[in-house]
């Protein structure tokens, strides 16, 4: 029927724009919602710290130029101090890896959120080349039409686009504070924080697809894919592999500095009356350690991995030899650091941490391959040792970085030592492992068979019964016999005899559980 009544304009052009790039309105507005919220995290935090404070330094003002800069030093993007006592600009490059884990856990929750809206609508499956609009998951009540399927370059360009559209005023307005961003590090770490930390958020939404991955790892040889990639989720196996035991090693860096501070608490306590008079002054202090306190702790575990960290220039800190710097500011964490000098087997004894890194690898990676021979086992705990050197090298250049010119330009673990040690501890300490559990445990389960098997031949023979192992690959036609494989009946081997078929008591030849009750008679001789 004809009808006069007609949708305004706007609500027409909302309308198509929403059908024809679904996912990207709820982008745009989800990067904007999580970088509002960061910010304001930011924010409140430097607020409480300022309004605690007995001797502000500057107004208002300064207090938000120092959030937005903090907030910006949390995507990594180095800062530079322009009132120094020399007065040249001083370089702050030390991001606090606390503070990440809020923009890249916003980020990743916005991507997902604009991925997947929840609103009764799934993803879409089935969806290859050249196929439609494929099918939709989740429709309540079996819903069978929707809206068309979520665009994973939509919700991603979204949600990318709205939060640098929030971070451009703010680093405009950070450029005018005493902590500036600089420029090029602005230029390169936001955007690729940003994108990446999207990323994960869209492929979580769409279920971890392998594809994508497969796609770029066409580039490798046919040979080094087969063995590293292919088949049997061979990269997905080392990549947990490899997460496990980078957590390994970070958290036994964590126990490490937790140990030292016990140690050395007379000086921790001393450097915290020091740096601060009252107790406003040493709950900021301890705010800011707890905000450091995973980079310690990756510092710790470059330290147990052996090249250690550098505290200012020439300044190098290891397990067979401290030299701290002299001048070092009265800081609590920096008291966990070990006293100058050649280091002693308590300072050896850290090697620990990577050692039982390189067995959790090895562990992790032995536990997917029941299947596979002890080449591509081998090849397994290689990867994963490859990827952990990656992810502690990552870390690393994170945890570290100048806080000032001179002396003070080194701090923290240099990124591609500590990815060496990690590439060499793992791989030497997980192949092995992999390789000796996968065997261990194949052995094992073929002797739980082989004792299995005996135990029931001495009950049989106790009950006056006589069991038989079949050739199951012959018999086809009973697909049960692969998970049971024995059938009993009474006499000699063979079957049951004439005289037994007479007799009623006989027990039937057929397929039995382990409670002795009767599966299902067998069929063809």
């Amino acid at each position: 029927m004809p009808t006069t009544a007609r949708r305004a304009p706007l609500s027409m052009l909302r309308t198509r724009w929403r059908d024809r790039s679904p996912g990207l309105a709820a982008g745009l507005l989800g990067g904007a919602v999580a970088a509002g919220l960061g910010l304001a995290a930011c924010a409140v935090l430097v607020t409480v710290l300022w309004i605690s404070s007995p001797y502000p330094d500057n107004g208002p003002g300064g207090a938000l130029h120092v959030a937005a800069a903090m907030w910006l030093l949390a995507h990594g993007v180095e800062l530079v101090r322009a009132d120094t006592l020399t007065g040249a600009p001083a370089p702050v490059g030390v991001t606090p890896l606390l503070l990440l884990l809020l923009p890249v856990w916003l980020l990743h929750r916005a991507a997902r959120d604009a991925s997947d809206p929840g609103d009764g609508v799934g993803l879409a499956v089935g969806a290859g080349p050249g196929a439609g609009a494929g099918m939709h998951l989740g429709g309540g009540g079996g819903r069978a039409a929707g809206p068309p399927p979520l665009s994973a370059r939509n919700a991603w360009t979204g949600v990318v686009v709205g939060y640098l559209a929030v971070a451009a005023p703010v680093v405009l307005y950070a450029a005018g504070g005493a902590l500036r961003p600089s420029w090029w590090s602005m230029t390169v770490c936001l955007p690729l924080t940003t994108m990446a930390a999207a990323g994960a958020g869209v492929w979580t939404a769409f279920g971890r697809p392998g594809g994508p991955v497969g796609q770029a790892l066409r580039v490798l040889p046919r040979t080094v894919r087969e063995l590293v990639v292919e088949p049997d989720a061979r990269l997905g196996a080392a990549t947990r592999a490899a997460g496990a035991g980078a957590a390994v090693l970070v958290g036994g860096g964590a126990l490490l500095l937790a140990v030292s501070l016990v140690w050395h608490g007379a000086a921790a306590r001393e450097a915290l009356v020091q740096l601060a008079e009252g107790w406003p002054g040493r709950f900021s202090v301890l705010l800011l350690c707890m905000v450091l306190v995973p980079n310690a702790a990756v510092w710790a575990a470059a330290y147990a991995l052996g090249p250690g960290f550098v505290l200012g220039t020439g300044h190098v800190v290891e397990p067979f030899s401290s030299g701290p710097a002299p001048l070092l500011p009265p800081f609590p964490l920096l008291a966990a650091v070990p006293d100058a000098g050649p280091g002693t087997p308590l300072h050896w004894a850290a090697g620990a941490v990577p050692l039982a890194a390189g067995v959790v690898t090895g562990w992790f990676t032995a536990r997917a391959a029941s299947a596979w021979s002890w080449r591509r086992t081998a090849a397994a705990a290689l990867v994963a040792a490859a990827l952990c050197a990656v992810l502690v090298a990552l870390l690393a250049a994170w945890a570290g970085g100048p806080l000032g010119d001179a002396a003070l330009a080194e701090f923290g673990p240099v990124w591609w030592q500590a990815g060496g040690a990690t590439l060499v501890w793992v791989g030497v300490v997980a192949v092995p492992v992999a390789v000796v559990l996968r065997a261990w445990w194949g052995w094992r389960g073929a002797a739980e068979v082989s004792a299995g098997a005996v135990r029931k031949e001495e009950e049989a023979a106790a009950a006056g019964e006589r069991w038989w192992r079949l050739p199951l690959p012959s018999m086809p036609s009973v697909p049960s016999m692969a998970s049971l494989g024995w059938v009993r009946g009474k006499g000699a081997v063979g079957g049951p005899s004439a005289e037994e078929d007479e007799d009623e008591d006989a027990v039937p030849f057929g397929l039995y559980d382990g409670d002795d009750s009767p599966v299902g008679p067998l069929r063809g001789g």
